[in-house]
């Protein structure tokens, strides 16, 4: 698996360590994304929005504030979101463990 290191991920704090699952040949342009995200205390996805897409994040470990286009809720382990097109959000680990999940971003 691929690992990357995005400093400040769509204006977020800090920094977000994805681990592409799938590659964009295995993609096969279904997809844009299919990852496990790790954010470190203290660190966030900014609020973005989605286009020509959804995204949906399964959260394996961890806590944080999910921003479901601007609404604010707390998440955990085994809860799940989803962003359909045209919708934002945004995440942020709140807890002094790592916040880890899976992304699923698919293509309209």
């Amino acid at each position: 698996m691929a690992e990357k290191r995005i400093e400040n991920m769509c204006g977020g704090e800090g920094h977000v360590i994805i681990q592409e699952i799938l590659d964009e040949k295995r993609l096969n342009g279904k997809c844009g994304l299919y990852a496990q995200v790790t954010l470190e205390e203290g660190c966030s996805v900014g609020y973005h929005e989605h286009h020509n897409e959804s995204e949906t994040y399964y959260i394996l470990s961890g806590e944080g504030e999910y921003n479901d286009n601007g609404t604010v809720r707390c998440v955990k382990s085994g809860d799940v979101t989803f962003t359909p097109d045209n919708c934002g959000h945004g995440l942020k680990n709140t807890g002094k463990e790592d916040l880890v999940f899976m992304a699923l971003i698919i293509l309209d």
